[in-house]
């Protein structure tokens, strides 16, 4: 169990301190790093999203069902509460509450889930981790993307009125590449369309990219800024580690599923917060700060509460 957790999180610090080391070091430009985000948003994570819910048979897509909805309503569930409380109470600006709602709600299923789930459960664990990708990016992300662009203003182009801005901001939202490539991936999947190993193969290339990416991207933001460890921050990393996977336990148990889709769940559920909030706070300018000491405070702690999760769901 110990190795499980010192694989699975050991290189994510690595890969994070290169990238820290590299922007405060100035061998990476910290404050332009929009070439990088657009490599990994664009390119990089819709590929891998897209492969690995097309490569999954209808079979397997139908047998995750319950995976996705339970995921999805909990990291709904996460999400709006921590905005709505941020918004209303805390009077935290409609936007940047929408990407730490994000943060803290959608899991880093890519850099944390997939060694964990390989080590836990071996190669059957790709489906499931990739239909719960899905779940986060089909689900969650757009309603961060459309709250962001409600609330944001671009440069150089004028807020539009009404009903316009809100069809813009949807609009914006749901054709972004990390929202396109699983829904169609998924479509490839229920429809048994194959992608052809030529092109599976092909976009693995590029996706096997993201997460690495993603990290050091991550590393070079936050060496822009300074760690605040403040209640925000602590209160994000209760809800991410262990408010987020209670709320999925306490579901799971309420369920007719079976266990192993239940402890997959709650598994997945039990991951640290992820990197997409700080991806899409750098992409619109927003504060990245926040964000990134969440993903900070809440990956040390899922040293503990990942490895108190694992034992009890893998005993064995």
């Amino acid at each position: 169990m110990a190795n499980t957790i010192l694989l699975a999180l050991t290189p994510i610090f690595f890969v994070m301190a290169l990238g820290y080391g590299a922007g405060r070091w100035n061998i990476v430009d910290n404050h332009h790093v929009d070439g990088l985000n657009v490599l990994v948003m664009n390119f990089a994570l819709p590929a891998s999203l897209f492969a690995a819910t097309a490569s999954a048979s209808r079979a397997e897509m139908y047998a995750q069902a319950p995976l996705f909805v339970i995921l999805s309503g909990v990291m709904l569930f996460v999400f709006v509460g921590w905005y709505l409380f941020q918004v209303r109470f805390r009077k935290t600006g409609k936007a940047d509450a929408s990407l730490q709602a994000l943060t803290i709600a959608f899991p880093n299923l890519a850099g944390v889930g997939l060694p964990i789930l390989a080590d836990v459960i071996g190669p059957a664990g790709t489906i499931p981790l990739a239909v719960a990708l899905a779940a986060g990016s089909i689900v969650i992300s757009p309603l961060a993307l459309v709250l962001v662009e409600l609330n944001v203003e671009r440069q150089g182009v004028s807020p539009a009125a009404g009903g316009s801005k809100a069809f813009g901001a949807v609009w914006h939202a749901l054709t972004k590449p990390v929202v396109i490539a699983p829904a169609l991936g998924i479509i490839f999947s229920l429809a048994e369309l194959p992608t052809g190993k030529v092109v599976e193969a092909s976009l693995l290339l590029i996706g096997h990219a993201a997460p690495g990416v993603a990290l050091f991207l991550t590393g070079v933001v936050l060496s822009s800024q300074a760690f605040q460890l403040n209640w925000k921050v602590v209160n994000a990393t209760i809800v991410a580690d262990l408010v987020r996977p209670l709320l999925t336990a306490s579901i799971v148990l309420l369920l007719p599923i079976s266990s192993d889709t239940a402890k997959v769940a709650i598994l997945l559920a039990a991951v640290p917060s992820g990197f997409f909030g700080i991806l899409f706070a750098v992409n619109y300018r927003l504060d990245s700060g926040t964000t990134g000491s969440m993903v900070i405070a809440s990956t040390i702690s899922s040293i503990v509460t990942l490895a108190i999760a694992i034992a009890l769901l893998y005993p064995h």
